[in-house]
Protein backbone atom coordinates (compact mmCIF):
# COMPACT_ATOMS: atom_id res chain seq x y z
CA UNK A 1 0.00 0.00 0.00
CA UNK A 2 2.00 3.62 -0.85
CA UNK A 3 2.04 6.24 1.46
CA UNK A 4 0.70 9.22 1.48
CA UNK A 5 1.63 11.76 -0.65
CA UNK A 6 3.02 15.50 -0.19
CA UNK A 7 1.54 17.50 -2.10
CA UNK A 8 1.92 21.48 -2.77
CA UNK A 9 -0.36 24.37 -1.28
CA UNK A 10 -0.83 25.20 -4.89
CA UNK A 11 -1.34 21.90 -6.17
CA UNK A 12 -4.27 21.99 -3.91
CA UNK A 13 -5.77 24.98 -5.16
CA UNK A 14 -5.84 24.02 -8.46
CA UNK A 15 -7.34 20.71 -7.62
CA UNK A 16 -9.79 22.38 -5.68
CA UNK A 17 -10.78 24.50 -8.41
CA UNK A 18 -10.91 21.53 -10.96
CA UNK A 19 -13.26 20.37 -9.07
CA UNK A 20 -15.79 22.85 -8.64
CA UNK A 21 -15.45 22.76 -12.52
CA UNK A 22 -16.12 19.33 -12.84
CA UNK A 23 -19.55 19.37 -9.90
CA UNK A 24 -20.94 21.81 -12.79
CA UNK A 25 -20.54 19.69 -15.45
CA UNK A 26 -21.49 16.75 -13.63
CA UNK A 27 -24.44 18.27 -12.72
CA UNK A 28 -25.72 18.56 -15.96
CA UNK A 29 -24.69 14.85 -17.34
CA UNK A 30 -27.66 13.47 -15.04
CA UNK A 31 -30.02 15.87 -18.16
CA UNK A 32 -27.81 14.44 -20.87
CA UNK A 33 -28.30 10.53 -19.39
CA UNK A 34 -31.68 11.09 -18.62
CA UNK A 35 -32.45 12.16 -22.67
CA UNK A 36 -30.35 8.95 -23.99
CA UNK A 37 -31.88 6.26 -21.44
CA UNK A 38 -35.04 6.72 -23.38
CA UNK A 39 -34.10 4.82 -25.95
CA UNK A 40 -30.74 2.83 -24.06
CA UNK A 41 -30.61 0.55 -21.42
CA UNK A 42 -28.34 1.47 -18.66
CA UNK A 43 -25.83 -0.70 -19.29
CA UNK A 44 -25.44 -0.17 -23.34
CA UNK A 45 -25.43 3.40 -22.73
CA UNK A 46 -22.06 3.25 -20.05
CA UNK A 47 -20.60 0.97 -22.81
CA UNK A 48 -21.14 3.78 -25.43
CA UNK A 49 -20.18 6.20 -22.79
CA UNK A 50 -16.95 5.28 -22.64
CA UNK A 51 -16.33 4.59 -25.98
CA UNK A 52 -16.66 7.79 -26.75
CA UNK A 53 -14.54 8.48 -23.85
CA UNK A 54 -11.76 6.30 -25.34
CA UNK A 55 -11.73 7.75 -28.44
CA UNK A 56 -10.83 11.25 -26.93
CA UNK A 57 -8.55 10.40 -24.87
CA UNK A 58 -6.41 7.40 -26.70
CA UNK A 59 -4.40 9.54 -29.20
CA UNK A 60 -3.73 12.53 -26.36
CA UNK A 61 -2.21 9.14 -24.01
CA UNK A 62 -0.35 7.90 -27.38
CA UNK A 63 1.10 11.16 -27.90
CA UNK A 64 1.65 12.52 -24.25
CA UNK A 65 2.50 8.90 -22.39
CA UNK A 66 3.55 6.58 -24.85
CA UNK A 67 2.96 3.09 -25.92
CA UNK A 68 2.73 2.02 -22.02
CA UNK A 69 -0.61 1.11 -20.51
CA UNK A 70 -1.52 -1.47 -18.09
CA UNK A 71 1.16 -3.16 -15.72
CA UNK A 72 0.19 -6.63 -15.23
CA UNK A 73 0.30 -7.01 -11.48
CA UNK A 74 -2.25 -4.13 -11.51
CA UNK A 75 -5.15 -5.71 -13.63
CA UNK A 76 -6.97 -7.08 -10.89
CA UNK A 77 -6.92 -3.32 -9.19
CA UNK A 78 -8.19 -1.82 -12.57
CA UNK A 79 -10.96 -4.33 -12.87
CA UNK A 80 -11.67 -3.26 -9.98
CA UNK A 81 -11.60 0.18 -10.52
CA UNK A 82 -13.99 -0.34 -13.65
CA UNK A 83 -16.31 -2.39 -12.15
CA UNK A 84 -17.07 -0.56 -9.15
CA UNK A 85 -17.26 2.56 -10.46
CA UNK A 86 -17.95 2.76 -13.51
CA UNK A 87 -20.32 -0.21 -14.40
CA UNK A 88 -21.65 -0.77 -10.78
CA UNK A 89 -21.73 2.62 -10.01
CA UNK A 90 -23.37 4.08 -13.20
CA UNK A 91 -25.42 1.02 -13.41
CA UNK A 92 -26.54 2.16 -10.27
CA UNK A 93 -27.46 5.69 -10.78
CA UNK A 94 -29.03 5.37 -14.17
CA UNK A 95 -31.53 2.53 -12.72
CA UNK A 96 -32.54 4.91 -9.88
CA UNK A 97 -33.63 7.83 -12.55
CA UNK A 98 -36.31 5.34 -13.37
CA UNK A 99 -37.90 5.87 -9.90
CA UNK A 100 -36.90 9.72 -8.62
CA UNK A 101 -35.75 12.90 -9.86
CA UNK A 102 -32.24 12.92 -11.06
CA UNK A 103 -32.29 15.73 -7.71
CA UNK A 104 -32.56 13.24 -5.17
CA UNK A 105 -30.70 10.94 -6.67
CA UNK A 106 -27.68 13.64 -6.24
CA UNK A 107 -28.30 14.25 -2.25
CA UNK A 108 -28.47 10.14 -1.93
CA UNK A 109 -25.13 10.72 -3.40
CA UNK A 110 -23.76 13.44 -1.24
CA UNK A 111 -23.49 10.42 1.21
CA UNK A 112 -20.47 9.25 -0.20
CA UNK A 113 -18.29 11.09 2.14
CA UNK A 114 -19.53 9.98 4.84
CA UNK A 115 -19.03 6.47 3.99
CA UNK A 116 -15.79 7.35 2.67
CA UNK A 117 -14.17 8.63 6.33
CA UNK A 118 -14.17 5.67 8.99
CA UNK A 119 -13.61 4.07 5.64
CA UNK A 120 -10.08 6.52 4.93
CA UNK A 121 -9.12 6.08 9.12
CA UNK A 122 -9.58 1.75 8.42
CA UNK A 123 -7.14 1.68 5.27
CA UNK A 124 -5.08 4.94 5.76
CA UNK A 125 -5.06 5.54 9.59
CA UNK A 126 -5.77 9.14 8.71
CA UNK A 127 -6.61 11.48 11.61
CA UNK A 128 -10.58 12.12 12.09
CA UNK A 129 -12.00 13.93 15.24
CA UNK A 130 -14.81 14.40 16.64
CA UNK A 131 -16.20 17.52 14.53
CA UNK A 132 -15.89 15.60 11.55
CA UNK A 133 -18.00 13.13 12.85
CA UNK A 134 -20.32 15.49 14.07
CA UNK A 135 -20.78 16.79 10.34
CA UNK A 136 -21.08 12.86 9.35
CA UNK A 137 -24.06 12.38 12.02
CA UNK A 138 -25.40 15.85 9.73
CA UNK A 139 -25.06 14.36 6.73
CA UNK A 140 -27.30 11.54 7.78
CA UNK A 141 -30.11 13.72 9.18
CA UNK A 142 -29.96 15.42 5.41
CA UNK A 143 -30.42 11.98 4.30
CA UNK A 144 -33.29 10.92 6.21
CA UNK A 145 -35.29 14.25 6.28
CA UNK A 146 -35.19 13.56 2.17
CA UNK A 147 -35.89 9.75 2.67
CA UNK A 148 -38.39 10.67 5.10
CA UNK A 149 -40.25 13.09 2.73
CA UNK A 150 -41.17 10.40 0.10
CA UNK A 151 -42.35 8.00 2.78
CA UNK A 152 -45.97 8.57 1.52
CA UNK A 153 -44.94 6.73 -1.96
CA UNK A 154 -42.12 5.35 -0.74
CA UNK A 155 -43.55 1.86 -1.34
CA UNK A 156 -45.05 2.56 -4.75
CA UNK A 157 -41.97 2.34 -6.53
CA UNK A 158 -39.52 5.17 -4.83
CA UNK A 159 -37.73 2.71 -2.70
CA UNK A 160 -36.10 1.00 -5.70
CA UNK A 161 -34.47 4.21 -6.59
CA UNK A 162 -33.20 4.76 -2.95
CA UNK A 163 -31.71 1.01 -3.00
CA UNK A 164 -30.02 1.51 -6.18
CA UNK A 165 -28.83 5.47 -5.36
CA UNK A 166 -27.36 3.85 -1.94
CA UNK A 167 -25.60 0.90 -3.77
CA UNK A 168 -24.36 3.68 -6.00
CA UNK A 169 -22.85 5.24 -2.89
CA UNK A 170 -20.95 2.01 -1.97
CA UNK A 171 -19.94 1.52 -5.63
CA UNK A 172 -18.04 5.33 -5.53
CA UNK A 173 -16.47 4.55 -2.60
CA UNK A 174 -15.21 1.38 -3.39
CA UNK A 175 -14.08 3.15 -6.51
CA UNK A 176 -12.13 6.34 -5.00
CA UNK A 177 -10.09 4.23 -2.69
CA UNK A 178 -8.98 0.96 -5.25
CA UNK A 179 -7.97 4.11 -7.57
CA UNK A 180 -5.99 5.83 -4.71
CA UNK A 181 -3.85 2.65 -4.73
CA UNK A 182 -2.69 3.10 -8.15
CA UNK A 183 -2.30 7.22 -8.56
CA UNK A 184 1.47 6.57 -7.55
CA UNK A 185 1.93 4.17 -10.30
CA UNK A 186 0.53 5.88 -13.52
CA UNK A 187 0.19 9.02 -15.15
CA UNK A 188 -3.28 10.74 -14.55
CA UNK A 189 -3.83 9.77 -18.67
CA UNK A 190 -2.81 6.88 -18.48
CA UNK A 191 -4.78 6.09 -15.49
CA UNK A 192 -7.64 7.51 -16.97
CA UNK A 193 -7.54 5.42 -19.96
CA UNK A 194 -6.66 2.31 -18.49
CA UNK A 195 -9.88 2.29 -16.58
CA UNK A 196 -11.96 3.05 -19.39
CA UNK A 197 -10.41 0.55 -21.44
CA UNK A 198 -11.29 -2.26 -18.44
CA UNK A 199 -14.80 -0.28 -18.36
CA UNK A 200 -15.72 -1.17 -22.14
CA UNK A 201 -14.14 -4.38 -22.36
CA UNK A 202 -16.48 -5.47 -18.62
CA UNK A 203 -19.75 -3.83 -20.05
CA UNK A 204 -19.49 -5.05 -24.05
CA UNK A 205 -21.29 -8.71 -23.94
CA UNK A 206 -24.43 -7.09 -22.03
CA UNK A 207 -24.13 -3.50 -24.12
CA UNK A 208 -23.88 -4.99 -28.04
CA UNK A 209 -26.38 -7.56 -27.15
CA UNK A 210 -29.11 -4.65 -26.79
CA UNK A 211 -27.99 -1.85 -29.33
CA UNK A 212 -31.29 -0.62 -30.90
CA UNK A 213 -31.93 0.23 -34.01
CA UNK A 214 -29.44 2.63 -35.75
CA UNK A 215 -32.63 4.84 -37.16
CA UNK A 216 -34.18 4.92 -33.83
CA UNK A 217 -31.12 7.27 -32.61
CA UNK A 218 -32.65 11.08 -32.18
CA UNK A 219 -30.69 14.35 -31.87
CA UNK A 220 -31.02 14.52 -27.57
CA UNK A 221 -30.15 10.26 -28.18
CA UNK A 222 -26.70 11.28 -29.63
CA UNK A 223 -26.34 14.78 -28.30
CA UNK A 224 -27.00 12.72 -24.52
CA UNK A 225 -23.90 10.13 -25.23
CA UNK A 226 -21.38 12.84 -26.97
CA UNK A 227 -21.88 14.86 -23.57
CA UNK A 228 -21.63 11.69 -21.44
CA UNK A 229 -18.15 10.41 -23.48
CA UNK A 230 -16.41 13.70 -24.22
CA UNK A 231 -17.48 15.91 -21.00
CA UNK A 232 -18.51 13.29 -18.10
CA UNK A 233 -16.10 9.83 -18.85
CA UNK A 234 -13.26 12.29 -20.88
CA UNK A 235 -12.87 15.43 -19.19
CA UNK A 236 -14.19 14.07 -16.05
CA UNK A 237 -12.54 11.45 -14.95
CA UNK A 238 -9.14 12.91 -16.07
CA UNK A 239 -10.25 15.78 -13.63
CA UNK A 240 -11.35 13.51 -10.99
CA UNK A 241 -8.57 10.91 -10.66
CA UNK A 242 -5.87 13.95 -11.16
CA UNK A 243 -7.83 15.62 -7.59
CA UNK A 244 -7.38 12.21 -6.12
CA UNK A 245 -4.26 11.81 -6.14
CA UNK A 246 -3.58 15.22 -5.11
CA UNK A 247 -6.61 15.31 -2.41
CA UNK A 248 -7.28 12.22 -1.02
CA UNK A 249 -10.46 10.12 -1.19
CA UNK A 250 -12.55 11.63 1.30
CA UNK A 251 -11.69 15.41 0.55
CA UNK A 252 -12.24 14.53 -3.20
CA UNK A 253 -15.51 13.02 -2.69
CA UNK A 254 -16.61 15.42 -0.23
CA UNK A 255 -17.32 17.25 -3.74
CA UNK A 256 -20.40 15.23 -4.64
CA UNK A 257 -22.09 17.47 -1.94
CA UNK A 258 -22.61 20.22 -4.27
CA UNK A 259 -23.78 17.71 -6.99
CA UNK A 260 -27.43 18.44 -5.79
CA UNK A 261 -27.02 22.16 -6.51
CA UNK A 262 -25.99 21.86 -9.94
CA UNK A 263 -28.49 18.84 -10.76
CA UNK A 264 -31.23 20.49 -9.51
CA UNK A 265 -30.98 23.36 -11.51
CA UNK A 266 -30.41 20.91 -14.72
CA UNK A 267 -33.17 19.25 -13.73
CA UNK A 268 -35.50 22.30 -13.26
CA UNK A 269 -33.94 23.84 -16.20
CA UNK A 270 -34.39 21.05 -18.80
CA UNK A 271 -36.49 18.68 -17.18
CA UNK A 272 -39.18 20.36 -15.34
CA UNK A 273 -38.53 18.19 -11.89
CA UNK A 274 -39.26 19.79 -8.41
CA UNK A 275 -38.55 18.73 -5.19
CA UNK A 276 -40.52 19.15 -1.81
CA UNK A 277 -39.32 21.92 0.71
CA UNK A 278 -38.46 19.57 3.40
CA UNK A 279 -36.54 17.73 0.91
CA UNK A 280 -34.68 21.20 -0.16
CA UNK A 281 -34.18 21.23 3.97
CA UNK A 282 -32.49 18.37 3.83
CA UNK A 283 -30.24 19.12 1.00
CA UNK A 284 -29.37 22.17 2.66
CA UNK A 285 -28.36 20.14 5.49
CA UNK A 286 -26.62 17.26 3.50
CA UNK A 287 -24.07 20.25 1.63
CA UNK A 288 -23.41 22.49 4.51
CA UNK A 289 -22.44 19.44 6.71
CA UNK A 290 -20.33 18.34 3.98
CA UNK A 291 -18.86 21.35 3.58
CA UNK A 292 -17.98 21.63 7.62
CA UNK A 293 -16.51 18.05 7.44
CA UNK A 294 -14.12 19.25 4.05
CA UNK A 295 -13.23 22.59 6.25
CA UNK A 296 -12.11 20.31 9.40
CA UNK A 297 -10.26 17.17 7.17
CA UNK A 298 -8.62 19.84 5.49
CA UNK A 299 -7.36 21.38 9.02
CA UNK A 300 -5.96 18.22 10.00
CA UNK A 301 -4.46 17.21 6.43
CA UNK A 302 -2.55 20.58 6.47
CA UNK A 303 -0.99 19.88 10.15
CA UNK A 304 0.28 16.78 8.76
CA UNK A 305 1.98 18.16 6.07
Amino acid sequence: MPGKRITSHKERLQSYALMVLLVCLWGYEYVAAKYALELLAPMTLVFFKYLVGLFCLLGLKLLIDGKKFIKRRDIPVLIGCALFGELLYFWSEYSAMSYMPVSLITIVLSFVPALSVPIERLVYKSQVNWKIYLGIFGTIVGIVLVVGSDFSILFQGRIVGYLFAFFAVFSWNMYNFLTRYLTDGYTVLTLTVNQTICAMLLCAPLALGNIPPLADFTLPVVGGILYLGIVSAAIGFFIYVKALGVLGPTSTALFSNFLPITATLSGWIFLGETIGPLQILGGVIVIGAGCYVLREKGKLEELML
